[in-house]
């Protein structure tokens, strides 16, 4: 190395450390910038930390021309220059780890890549709520470095919390699956890890509550349907029941706003019976906002209202019109051009008032005030993040433990964890299939674009680990599509200790915009199974599946050769040495299935564009879900094997709940369809205090040899006299840790009202009468307790 390379390389590393440790985030009411400008801080309301944000932001807004308003409700936001307010990009992506998708967010020869957590979908799969918090606090600990760095900004638009209705949806890799109480669930916990501050979880004025960075709950609503046989998500009409908007699109949007307090929800691209879903004032102005209360914003996806105007063609709107629509609907942020290019027309030609666009502005700053853009945050909390903290070996231990916890075991013929006595000579493995090698494929969408990760750990890195590896792909890609590399894996599998493929699907055959037409492996990868199965001095066949949506696995499931199959989801960047973990026994599978694997003839019944949830008998549709769908599975929602076996004992559970009637609530009728006749068949859930607790005590225990994590799901069933309702419905569940041999209990506190209700096809929540049971665990170990209620 040269003298000058010295010194230049010397100089390079003293100033990445100088402003990695120095890295301060930039502040808009700081005295000095003011002063510069001519101008006294103090005299400036929006500036005076001693009014309250709102007031603030009024003023902040009242100061401002129209023609600068407007030029601030595009998600790229110009700034004022005469107020120092900067420019501002909206803008981000933190699904599962922070992306340089959308345009506030980029990284640099400093700062290459973020840790890429496993996606949603696996995460979920762990059931546990504890990991997905700790997963929103590394990335928002990321985030916040990225922002001191200059590198990002404090507006994440994740998570994506549609339920997963159907399972050819290419997006089902973004979503916390097909329950939509998991799916609040998942939605509340990330959020918090996101957003929450230490010290300031409870304020008086939530509008006052200080921001780590601000959330985004998406798509808001009924959207799950992205680009199907040529039908897509800028024209489709999402006819919806409204008892299914109710129980099953909007509960995760409202427990992600009630529970988890988010500082934004996005509106999607579809309509719902005819109306985008960003120009109806009944979904956001009357229901985001003054039904759930939301303190925070309400954003379009990105080009939105553009999409209303040219694709949806809705009444035939000028941009201008259409503008109006959405502001007066309560939209406060266009991600596109609509709102800055035709605002301030709109308001010239009467179509909307300025006072809209100022409430909307108000919503706007007070979401940046919480999150310290104007006066930092509270006593300097995470100014000290840097570029240590990305990729940190905390985090990238995280991301491979949440891959562990989420993986499923699919099957095991008593072959794994495969271990080998340490007499025995170093195994060989034959490692095939074309996720062998995966790379970008494991960390699935809402990546970096150019596909960097901290460092990858692959499968054949995972397996090679354990033994000699030979390495043969079979296909050239996951379509598969050409069948002549399987007789080479043939050969390569023959004689090896064991055989590992990899296959599934990948971002070409699940993705935004892009839903799939079977439930199918793709091409010839069922061939390159069977084929390697059959072939002669095989060992055993161990079958790992990298994909988001079910497949239809059900003859290599059959197959006597196949000794196992586990499912990986997207595992993100370190999902090589986390599948090896599992296949090695360093760890104990404990994952669970978040959606049901449905057979391939499923797609045959039922078109996607069904938006029905329940079966509908005169046409011939099965219904979706666990919650309504009778028909066999391939594997039901909530499955997972594990090396152990667990029991379950329910300790105490009431056999009756009285509720106590007040004096003037009414009853209300159902109809039972075995003609039965109560004096109170039900009460209204809203019209009812609703504080009886009941307490469910279960003992777990791992009657097994191996220590493990197992997941219990505690569901209800409604009386069985009561037509079109669940056939079971979760309303609890926690992942618990017992050592081989041991029993633990579980508690569930629950809200009598709220686990025994149903929604009524008019859409009314109702608590009926009657013989109602609780469940714990799923076939074949599930146990039963009857609970009946009544009222007096």
């Amino acid at each position: 190395m040269s003298a000058f390379q010295l010194v230049s390389s010397i100089l390079i590393f003293i100033l990445s450390v100088f402003f990695t440790v120095n890295a301060q985030p930039s502040i808009i009411c700081n005295s000095g910038k003011f002063q510069k400008m001519g101008t006294n801080m103090n005299s400036l309301p929006f500036c005076d930390r001693g009014l309250s944000y709102q007031v603030r932001a009024k003023d902040l807004v009242d100061r401002m021309t129209l023609e600068e308003k407007v030029a601030q409700i595009g998600d790229n936001a110009v700034g004022v220059q005469r107020l120092n307010l900067p420019g501002y990009k909206w803008w981000s992506e933190a699904l599962h780890g922070v992306s340089d998708v959308g345009p506030g967010t980029h990284f640099n020869s400093n700062v290459t890549a973020a840790t890429s957590f496993p996606t949603v979908i696996l995460s979920t799969a762990s059931f546990n709520e504890t990991l997905w918090k700790s997963l929103g606090e590394a990335v928002s600990n990321e985030a916040r470095a990225m922002h001191n760095l200059g590198l990002a900004g404090l507006t994440f638009w994740s998570p994506t919390i549609n339920v997963a209705r159907d399972p050819r949806w290419g997006r089902i890799i973004e979503t916390p699956g097909e329950d939509p109480f998991v799916v609040g669930r998942y939605a509340a916990n990330y959020v918090r890890g996101l957003q929450d501050v230490e010290g300031y979880l409870n304020t008086k004025d939530p509008n006052s509550r200080p921001l780590k960075v601000g959330a985004c709950c998406k798509h808001f609503a009924a959207y799950d349907v992205d680009n199907w046989k040529g039908i897509d998500r800028y024209h489709f009409d999402a006819k919806v029941t409204e008892r299914d908007m109710v129980e099953t699109f909007l509960l995760p949007f409202e427990m992600c706003v009630k529970e988890g307090d988010v500082a934004s929800v996005m509106c999607s691209y579809n309509r719902v019976n005819g109306i985008p879903t960003c120009a109806d004032p009944r979904l956001l102005n009357q229901t985001i906002r003054e039904q759930w209360n939301l303190h925070g914003y309400i954003v379009a996806d990105c080009d939105s209202i553009e999409v209303m105007v040219n694709g949806h063609k809705f009444l035939n709107d000028t941009p201008q019109m259409a503008v109006a629509q959405t502001l007066k609907a309560g939209l406060d942020l266009d991600c596109g051009v609509y709102y800055p290019k035709y605002a301030m027309q709109a308001v010239k030609e009467g179509l909307v008032k300025e006072e809209e666009i100022n409430h909307s502005l108000k919503n706007l700053y007070i979401v940046l005030m919480r999150l310290g853009w104007f006066d930092g945050t509270p006593g300097g909390a995470f100014v000290q993040l840097g570029k240590n903290d990305i990729c940190s070996p905390q985090n990238l231990e995280l991301s491979a433990d949440a891959a562990r916890q989420g993986i499923v075991l699919l099957k095991n013929n008593n072959t794994l964890p495969l271990s080998f006595s340490s007499g025995d000579l170093k195994p060989t493995f034959a490692v095939v299939g074309p996720h062998a090698k995966a790379t970008i494929a494991m960390i699935g969408n809402y990546a970096l674009k150019t596909g960097l990760a901290c460092r990858y750990s692959t499968p054949i890195d995972g397996i090679s680990a354990y033994g000699n590896v030979k390495y043969a792909p079979g296909c050239s890609n996951v379509k598969c599509q050409d069948g002549s590399g399987v007789p080479t894996a043939v050969v390569t599998v023959q004689n090896a200790t064991a055989t590992f493929v990899f296959l599934g699907l990948d971002l070409s055959i699940e993705a935004e915009s892009l839903d799939r037409v079977d439930l199918k492996f793709p091409g010839s990868q069922e061939t390159l199974v069977t084929e390697i199965a059959s072939a002669p001095n095989v060992g055993p066949v161990i079958v790992i599946i990298f994909s988001a949506g079910g497949i239809d696995v059900s003859t290599i499931a059959r197959h006597p050769k196949v000794s196992a199959i586990i499912w990986a989801g997207y595992p993100g960047a370190e999902g090589g040495r986390a599948i090896a973990d599992v296949i090695f026994g360093n760890y104990n599978p404990g994952g669970r299935l978040p959606i049901t694997w449905y057979p391939a003839d499923y797609v045959d019944k039922i078109p996607m564009t069904s938006m029905q949830l329940r079966p509908l008998s005169d046409l011939g549709y099965p219904g979706r879900t666990y919650k309504f769908y009778n028909g066999s599975t391939v594997y039901p929602f909530g499955y997972g094997l594990s090396y152990t076996k667990f029991t379950y004992t329910i300790r105490s559970a009431p056999k009756l709940v009285t509720f106590n009637l007040a004096r003037l609530q009414k009853c209300r009728p159902i109809d039972f369809s075995d003609g039965q006749k109560l004096d109170c068949p039900a009460i209204l859930v809203e019209e009812s205090k609703c504080r009886e607790i009941i307490k469910i005590g279960l003992m777990v225990r791992n009657t097994g040899p191996k220590d493990g994590a197992h997941v219990v799901f505690l569901y209800t069933v409604p009386p069985s006299n009561i037509a079109g309702t669940p056939i079971k419905r979760l309303v609890a569940f926690k992942r618990v840790f017992l050592r081989a041999g041991e029993s633990q209990p579980v508690i569930f506190n629950l809200n009598a009202c709220k686990i025994f209700s149903i929604i009524t096809d008019n859409a009314y929540e109702l608590l009926p009468a009657g013989e109602h049971s609780i469940v714990v665990g799923n076939k074949p170990d599930a146990v039963t307790r009857n609970i009946a209620l009544r009222f007096q």
